[in-house]
């Protein structure tokens, strides 16, 4: 159940406001009997609230009086302070990230492999994701056409922004499709890629019909290779994702003149 607590009142602060659209305007001898609130904390309390903008006082009047102010503007002032509280906390926040991605530095990786996996569509974006936002030098990506359980112009969307940030970075990347894919893909996503991928000189594109897995090489050392579902190809069953620069190499030297054999692809 919902709470003026909710919205960053303290007990004694609800229950003095709550008291004060029972009673109207009053005084703070009254208002401490009726909230229940100590009189040695009723000044502090209604102090409090008053910054808030919750409650008016008439000064003039002896003793002074207290009234609140109507709950749907008291609500609507409460909700604003606690958005300014958490945009002046995601922006600590965003410092103290700034700060942490300058101090630490994840150690050289072994040159023993090392492999993980994400299960079913979701997992399997995640990762692809965390990974292209790892990448430092390179990434090539060779896409066949995108499983049934995908969500087309979201996935889309989400791997395009992920290359983009990558760019950004100074990675270069190299994109090499179905023709199919590209024909499935949304105008929404095409004119995204337009957009955030195409005005670089570092994006390449190609499409070739010789495409027929799905598998992305980041910075020559690591491969995520997707696994379609044992009983139905046309379904996802997992990403791996293999760290082995040996592994890397086989695939990129395959990848290679099926590269060169393709043709570029200007959606421009």
């Amino acid at each position: 159940m919902a709470d003026l607590s909710d919205l960053g009142l303290s007990e004694y602060e609800a229950r003095v406001y709550r008291a004060l659209l029972d009673t109207g305007p009053t005084t703070a001898k009254e208002l401490s009997r009726a909230s229940g609130v100590p009189m040695g904390r009723i000044y502090d309390v209604l102090a409090s609230i008053e910054t808030h903008s919750l409650i008016r006082s008439q000064s003039a009047s002896r003793p002074k009086k207290y009234v609140a102010v109507e709950p749907e503007t008291a609500l609507s002032r409460l909700l604003e302070d606690r958005r300014r509280e958490l945009e002046a906390r995601a922006d600590q926040y965003e410092e103290v990230v700034d700060e942490l991605v300058c101090e630490l530095d994840a150690s050289e990786p072994a040159n023993e492999r090392f492999w993980t996996a994400a299960v079913g569509a979701e997992g399997t974006i995640d990762l692809l994701e965390e990974r292209l936002a790892a990448a430092e030098e390179s990434v090539v990506v060779v896409a066949a056409v995108l499983s049934a359980q995908f969500d087309t112009a979201s996935v889309g969307n989400r791997v395009t922004e992920r290359l983009g940030a990558a760019v950004d970075r100074g990675v270069d990347v190299s994109l090499l499709m179905h023709p199919d894919l590209v024909t499935e893909l949304p105008d929404a996503v095409n004119e995204r890629y337009v957009n955030t991928l195409l005005p670089h000189d570092r994006v390449s594109t190609r499409i070739s019909d010789a495409v027929e897995r799905t598998f992305t090489v980041i910075d020559g050392v690591e491969t995520c290779i997707e696994v379609p579902h044992p009983l139905d190809s046309t379904q996802l069953f997992a990403m791996i994702d293999v760290k082995d620069p040996s592994f890397a190499g086989e695939i990129t030297r395959e990848f290679e003149p099926r590269w060169e054999g393709a043709e570029r692809l200007d959606l421009g």
